[in-house]
């Protein structure tokens, strides 16, 4: 009896047998298994979300973004021209050339990445606050206005691009758009209304389809096609209808009362004429930002 005794204390008993394992290693392995297995259900769970409604995780990011540039937006807004501005202003008397001289010094100042307007889509439910520029940066706080082209109010392309499937995927549904479709830009100085009047799907490389003036004041959104994909770019098209300035820009001299302004609209046989084609680009190594 004393000897099995002594023999189980110096071997530590049936545990330390060879070939056994260590009582913390089977937890160990069930751990381990148990979070590979919890890391694979949320890595599912991430992709069934941006399948049916958008990546979340840049999704929070952009919103906190988002946040923050509705603050910045509104601090713009109330910031009143310098006193060069207001002696350029004072010139002025027309409210189209008040417009332009804002929206050329808010773009001329503007910082990558800076709030600078919001752009509303009732049809797909979208509002979001636009930035400045189409770095990847910039396109994680919100959509940005290709730097190639005029903030509104200035005659001629506002091109802007935004994401689909990530940070918000604020151009998501841009594909829903019909002519007729209502596109408002909100600016600090001036309130305007797009109309679509068509989408066309170019190569990445077609940068001049999206920037290329066309001797109307158009706005032009960008995103990539088909959704998930980098492979092409969707672009929609919309003419100016209406501007309301507000702002500095209602401050005529003399005291007169501002006025919306009706941008000329094509009539007749006009109205149905078909979207001119796809303008190459100017240098075939530019490329278009990914979105």
């Amino acid at each position: 009896m004393s000897e099995i005794q002594l023999s189980s204390k110096t071997t530590g008993g049936a545990t330390d047998l060879p070939g056994s394992q260590p009582p913390w290693s089977g937890r160990a392995l069930r751990a381990a298994a148990a979070v590979l297995i919890l890391a694979g259900a949320l890595a599912l769970l991430d992709a069934g979300v941006t399948l049916v409604w958008q990546e979340p995780v840049s999704a929070i990011y952009a919103k906190l973004k988002q946040d923050h540039l509705s603050g910045a937006l509104r601090t713009v807004e109330r910031t009143a021209p310098t006193p060069v501005e207001r002696r350029t202003l004072a010139s002025l008397a027309e409210q189209s050339a008040r417009i332009a001289f804002l929206a050329g010094e808010l773009q001329r100042h503007a910082g990558e990445g800076s709030a600078v307007g919001r752009i509303q889509i009732p049809r797909i439910g979208a509002s979001f606050v636009v930035v400045s520029g189409t770095g990847t940066e910039a396109l994680e706080s919100g959509p940005g206005i290709f730097p190639e082209t005029h903030f509104p109010g200035v005659s001629g392309t506002t091109a802007i691009a935004g994401h689909r499937t990530t940070f918000l995927a604020p151009f998501r549904h841009i594909d829903a758009l019909r002519p007729g479709s209502l596109i408002l830009l909100h600016m600090p100085y001036a309130d305007f209304t797009y109309a679509v009047i068509g989408q066309r799907v170019v190569a990445p490389t077609d940068v001049q389809a999206a920037v290329a003036n066309v001797g109307y004041s158009r706005l032009v959104l960008s995103a990539c096609t088909p959704v998930f994909s980098a492979a092409k770019r969707l672009l929609v098209y919309a003419r100016l209808r209406r501007t309301v300035p507000k702002g500095a820009a209602r401050r005529l001299p003399g005291g007169s009362v501002p006025r919306a302004i009706q941008a000329p609209q094509p009539g007749g046989t006009h109205a149905r004429r078909p979207l001119p084609a796809v303008l190459e680009p100017l240098n075939p190594n530019i490329v278009s930002p990914l979105v």
